[in-house]
């Protein structure tokens, strides 16, 4: 068992309740580990209730709240479990005045066995089968006594400043580790200092939600290409040619969609070259914007079927291939499908993985983009492009059956100064 924290959703029932139904649990700082007890707390009206708890799991990129980009840890949380909400300022008498600030701000660590008791005893004894879902009814208020605030307000528990949060420690300063400055990346392909050989290099050290033994990453960027169509001239009469910088084949047993799911991952790069305003916007609109839309069209139902269905056949056997040719690949790929078929025996395990594969790209596509800057609203623009191509007319597959996007920045980082080689933050400008 790792620490014991409290998650403090702030007020917003929206982000608790996703919490605890889609059982994933989201941090803004870099303060969690695997195998953490967490609590989740909400404040509702003047009081903060606790009505669930569970185990930290894997980290993962599943981020269904609305303010997904501020949450830079999420975890999969294991063993839920649920209680009648209780008051979790019974923790006054262990944290005395500042309380709110050492149990609630930033998720810390309870250290006092004490406290962790306390919580303990009171969740037991208010523990109940089924989540205890706020809304926006009487039950509230019976509760919580004066509710002033009836409204779903996306807000962290580390921006509410209250009589809870409001008291902060020493142990509250960011520990510096030195100073850097932020340098432009040369372009996206110098084998040097170009974007995309440098994260393919460190991929799994920058993205850490991504685990190695549950992804399989092909960086080869000229394997995948998308089919079209041709005439008895040889001639491309439909479809555009696209090729993605590479595939991410992602496997998470717990996921709400399929357990596979098919992430193409494209690098892009303003570089020293494109560095005025008019040259990024000049790129992003008409040279990144239309190769993702290449992309989400071609496997959406937009498309014309014989094309995505070749594509489809094209890009499994490749990946087929590719695992086949690897060893340690190879046993990756046992390890999932026996995770998923307990049952399952050696010589169905290409037949199984073909059918989760086949039913990732007809429900489970993500695409990445990988950029060295990016806007938040150019963020939310892109995603909503790319929500609205549909993979599938399948009902089975669910209504909100779209291709989905994520975005991260990647900015390379030049040292000038390293004094504290224990601390775990730096800080980095740009010219």
């Amino acid at each position: 068992m790792g620490n014991c924290r409290i998650l403090h959703c702030g007020e917003s029932r929206v982000n608790y309740n996703l919490c605890i139904t889609k059982k994933v649990a989201g941090f803004t700082r870099r303060v969690a580990e695997k195998g953490d007890l967490i609590y989740f707390s909400i404040k509702i009206g003047k009081k903060t209730l606790c009505g669930a708890r569970g185990i930290l799991g894997d980290p993962t990129d599943y981020k269904p709240w609305k303010d997904s980009e501020r949450y830079l840890q999420c975890f999969r949380v294991i063993n839920m479990e649920y209680c009648e909400p209780f008051d979790v300022s019974i923790l006054k008498e262990y944290g005395g005045p500042s309380w709110g600030g050492k149990y609630l701000q930033g998720s810390k660590a309870i250290k006092e066995e004490e406290a962790i008791k306390c919580l303990e005893i009171m969740f037991e004894k208010n523990k109940r089968n089924e989540p205890y879902i706020f809304e926006q009814d009487e039950e509230i208020n019976d509760i919580a006594g004066d509710n002033n605030n009836n409204d779903d307000t996306l807000i962290s528990g580390e921006e509410i400043i209250d009589d809870e949060l409001d008291n902060f420690s020493e142990e509250d300063r960011l520990d510096i580790m030195g100073t850097f400055q932020t340098i432009r990346f040369k372009n996206e392909t110098d084998p040097v200092r170009g974007l995309e050989p440098l994260v393919t290099e460190y991929f799994y050290k920058l993205f850490q939600h991504f685990s190695e033994e549950k992804t399989i990453m092909i960086a080869d960027n000229r394997l995948f290409a998308t089919v079209g169509l041709k005439n008895e001239k040889n001639e491309n009469i439909l479809g555009i040619k696209s090729i993605p910088d590479a595939l991410l084949i992602s496997y998470d047993k717990d996921s709400n969609n399929t357990p596979i799911r098919i992430n193409l991952i494209e690098y892009e790069c303003y570089g020293e070259s494109k560095y005025r305003t008019s040259q990024k916007f000049n790129y992003l609109n008409g040279v990144i914007i239309p190769q993702l839309i290449r992309f989400a069209s071609t496997f959406s139902i937009v498309t014309d079927n014989k094309i995505r269905e070749k594509t489809i056949d094209d890009w499994i056997e490749k990946i087929m291939s590719y695992i086949d040719k690897d060893e340690l690949l190879t046993k990756k790929v046992y390890r999932w499908m026996t995770d998923l078929y307990p049952d399952i025996k050696e010589r169905q395990i290409d037949r199984f993985l073909e059918k989760e594969l086949r039913n990732a790209f007809q429900s489970n596509i993500k695409i990445i983009l990988i950029i060295d800057e990016l806007t938040v609203e150019q963020k939310e623009t892109i995603k909503n492009i790319i929500n609205s191509f549909k993979l599938s007319n399948n009902n089975s597959f669910g209504k909100d059956n779209c291709i989905e996007f994520s975005s991260y920045v990647v900015r390379l980082e030049e040292k000038i100064g390293v004094f504290d080689k224990d601390a775990h933050f730096a800080l980095s400008f740009q010219d």
